[in-house]
């Protein structure tokens, strides 16, 4: 019996190292799994980014700014400060993507509803007809939640900057007047104010993914 041992010994050893390799591969993989990525300028779609940042590759950040909401309150960085944050760009009167957009952040909004790490975001791209009282009207209208929710307007260049400069988040209509053509993304911001993912804004199983990478980001914070 002993020499039966000795002779399969060094299979053994193999096999049990084998073996701890699978499983230290097969738990890394989980790790990562549940690890949300960073984005940067240069691993998104080149058309959503500014000319100036379309060349950096870590390091980039959501910049200050300062807006208005539909309460006629000042909001800036420091509102999200230590905040989960969900972002997208809409107009009021756009009648194609951002009433489904809009109806989608709602759903979103009744999820987080209890949750104080988490936030929406919501910029106007047409700041000249989005003042702060049609704001407060679609707000009124969608069910805007003003302690969960903020929908801002402000100076377009900086709403324009934030888009393609921060957000990397909307297409650039090529003129002198800071024309944006929005998207259906909407973003996920963490605390450290990094794009952590994009998701179709019209589409419910991105909204779905949204909600199960909100509960990922928040896990990596305990």
């Amino acid at each position: 019996m002993l020499s039966f041992f000795s002779k399969y010994r060094l299979f053994a050893i193999v096999m049990l190292c084998l073996s701890a390799i699978i499983i230290i591969l097969f738990y890394t993989a989980l790790k990562r799994k549940n690890t949300l990525p960073i984005y940067q300028p240069t691993n998104v779609n080149v058309e959503l980014v500014d000319n100036s940042i379309q060349h950096i590759s870590k390091y980039h950040k959501i910049n200050d700014f300062s807006l208005t909401n539909q309460n006629g309150e000042t909001v800036t960085q420091q509102t999200y400060n230590g905040k989960i944050y969900v972002a997208d760009f809409f107009f009021t009167t756009c009648a194609t993507i951002c009433p489904i957009m809009t109806k989608n952040m709602a759903d979103i909004q009744k999820e987080i509803m209890d949750d104080e790490d988490i936030m929406l975001l919501s910029h106007s791209v047409t700041p000249e007809i989005d003042t702060v009282a049609q704001l407060k009207r679609y707000a009124i209208e969608k069910g805007v939640n003003d302690k969960k929710w903020n929908l801002v307007t402000g100076d377009k260049k900086q709403i324009y900057d934030l888009a393609r400069k921060s957000y990397l988040a909307v297409k650039s209509q090529g003129d002198n007047d800071y024309g944006m053509v929005h998207t259906e993304n909407f973003m996920l911001i963490d605390k450290e104010r990094r794009i952590r993912g994009f998701y179709d804004g019209t589409k419910k199983e991105d909204i779905e993914k949204l909600l199960e990478d909100i509960e990922i980001l928040k896990k990596s914070y305990k």
